[in-house]
């Protein structure tokens, strides 16, 4: 029979599990659901752009980023590796290291995109006499959309390894 305190030890290791995967699952949703939003306010602009239809989507996507896309994205990986850590059967699972590899993946990527995406919008915000050219316009949008494309993906093949957990090879250490 187990003594009182080594129930609770028990007790609260389970529940520190329950509460990182949680909070995995809870940033990762909104991760995705976040860039799969800034995708669609991109896709969702008039397609002649002008500087006055430029300057309110580049400050919604810089929003976005800022108070969804990049909070989830810090909460996703600290979760994650914590998550790693708790949990000593995560540690030798190849899905778990995929996992990561492509969580690393999404960190980069989103740094690459999300930080531009901010000083465009500080830019166009506060000089609007720059007045560059809608086909300039265009073409930086189109890129965003590529690259916010390309991190959707990425994110739902991330959420995909965590729910079927393939069978990869152990990784010995």
């Amino acid at each position: 029979m187990l003594l009182l305190p080594q129930r609770i030890y028990a007790a609260s290791k389970n529940t520190v599990r329950r509460l990182l995967k949680f909070l995995h699952t809870l940033a990762a949703a909104g991760l995705t659901g976040a860039i799969g939003a800034m995708a669609a306010v991109v896709i969702l602009a008039p397609a002649p752009i002008s500087t006055s239809g430029y300057v309110p989507i580049m400050v919604e996507m810089a929003n976005i980023a800022a108070w969804i896309v990049g909070p989830s994205m810090v909460l996703t990986v600290i979760s994650g590796l914590l998550a790693i850590a708790a949990n000593p059967a995560f540690q030798d699972a190849g899905w778990v290291w995929a996992k990561a590899a492509t969580g690393i993946l999404i960190l980069e990527g989103g740094l690459q995109v999300l930080g531009p995406i901010q000083e465009e919008a500080k830019r166009v915000a506060g000089a609007l006499g720059a007045n560059p050219d809608p086909p300039s316009l265009a073409r930086l949008l189109t890129s965003e959309v590529n690259s916010l494309w390309l991190l959707l993906a990425v994110s739902v093949a991330n959420i995909a390894l965590g729910i079927w957990r393939p069978r990869f090879p152990k990784i010995p250490f």
